[in-house]
């Protein structure tokens, strides 16, 4: 069954028992109401709990706690109307539908996940709701945008994704760390997974590389033994997974216990989350992974410090912080128009924001072309190595065994 909760201040699944504070007792008049649906069980409630929730925890307390966001010259208050999708698309349109014909959100906040918000995106047209899809990475941007005119892209396309991983392994092979050619390549088969896969291969073999090992694996797979076993059998110098959250967990931790000798290991989705570096200590320096922040930009410190104080919990280090920008791209709409959602859908498509990753704007497809591509753990630390318009990006290092 669906679950749904309202709170004043916003509580993330994670953060709910240190968050939890009692309903404020307001109009619906003095209030905006914000929708939210976004796994909290199922196979990718583990990222959403790092990378969504928090982050809608985060921002509605810091806009509560300064008295409530700007509409019409005045303030009102957000409440927001949570709901757990299960990691299930039909739950999702269920939830946007419920959101928009029955509690009467003024706004929602995209999707967690590319086919979620995919399959979300013609709800959100035809209630006109601008859907600022933070974590969907697709080349059909074009297309999407053109059919669903509020629709946003801040993470990337996946070409462009694909095109930053290819550049730091040639990198690599140029500066002679990465000594071969070969690479084992794996990837979830959901959206995200297929979608990647198909523009890596033909972008690999453009760039001189041979994929010696490829194959998919669905969503929620538990024992990830066999896919590693045959990707070491293959002798690659290179692995890359495109992967989600369980996965990403469960192919290091698979690489550990075979001990696959590679130059370069590359995980995607959650490879930059704390937990990841938590649990994997040394033997996840050299790692790279999907996306990637400056975390000695003074901005990222201070939002950093900011989500460990109110969630309790570190941001990671890529999409929470720019689930909090679009976040702020919301915020600093309604303050320029009021609840009129199509004039904010308009106002976005016009206007550079200030936000946690600096400015940020869209092209003519809704498209955020400034983003990270491939982050690496060094020395305990996610960093930067990768970018389209991002400054800070350190330089790639070589992944020297399990350690």
């Amino acid at each position: 069954m669906m679950m749904k909760r309202r709170t004043a201040l916003t509580l993330g699944a994670a953060a709910a028992a240190s968050l939890a504070a009692p309903r404020l007792a307001l109009a619906q008049s003095d209030v905006v109401k914000i929708g939210a649906v976004a796994p909290k069980t199922g196979p990718l409630a583990g990222g959403a709990t790092v990378t969504q929730w928090p982050n809608v925890a985060l921002w509605a307390n810091q806009v509560n706690a300064k008295g409530g966001l700007m509409v019409d010259g005045g303030q009102k208050m957000v409440e927001v109307i949570e709901y757990d999708d299960q990691t299930n698309p039909g739950e999702t349109i269920k939830a946007v539908q419920r959101l928009a014909t029955q509690d009467n959100a003024d706004f929602i906040i995209a999707p967690y996940g590319t086919g979620f918000n995919i399959a979300a995106a013609p709800l959100f047209d035809r209630y006109k709701y601008p859907q600022l899809a933070v974590s969907a990475i697709t080349d059909q941007i074009e297309d999407l945008s053109s059919k669903f005119n509020g629709m946003f892209f801040l993470l990337g396309s996946t070409t462009a994704f694909v095109s930053g991983v290819v550049d730091v392994l040639k990198g690599m092979q140029n500066a002679g760390t990465l000594t071969g050619n070969k690479i084992a390549m794996v990837n979830v088969a959901d959206a995200f997974g297929i979608e990647l896969a198909a523009a890596a291969r033909p972008l690999f073999e453009a760039a001189g590389f041979d994929i010696v090992y490829d194959t998919s694996y669905p969503l929620g797979t538990q024992d990830l033994s066999p896919v590693m076993k045959a990707a070491k059998a293959a002798q690659p110098n290179a692995f890359v997974a495109w992967s989600y959250p369980p996965d990403t967990f469960g192919l290091t931790e698979q690489a550990i216990i075979e001990d696959l000798q590679v130059e370069a290991y590359y995980t995607a989705v959650a490879t930059c989350f704390p937990a990841f570096g938590n649990r994997f200590g040394a033997a996840a320096n050299g790692i790279l992974g999907a996306g990637g922040s400056n975390p000695d930009d003074e901005k990222f410190k201070a939002y950093a410090a900011a989500h460990m104080d109110v969630t309790g919990s570190a941001p990671d280090g890529w999409a929470s912080a720019t689930t909090y920008a679009s976040l702020q791209i919301l915020e600093q709409s309604i303050a320029a128009v009021g609840l009129d959602r199509e004039g904010v859908t308009e106002h976005v498509k016009a206007t550079t924001f200030d936000t946690v990753l600096g400015d940020m704007s869209f092209n003519a497809n809704n498209f955020n072309e400034r983003f990270w591509t491939v982050g690496q753990w060094q020395d305990g630390v996610y960093q930067g190595v990768g970018e389209t318009g991002r400054e800070g990006a350190k330089a790639v290092q070589l992944k020297q065994g399990w350690a």
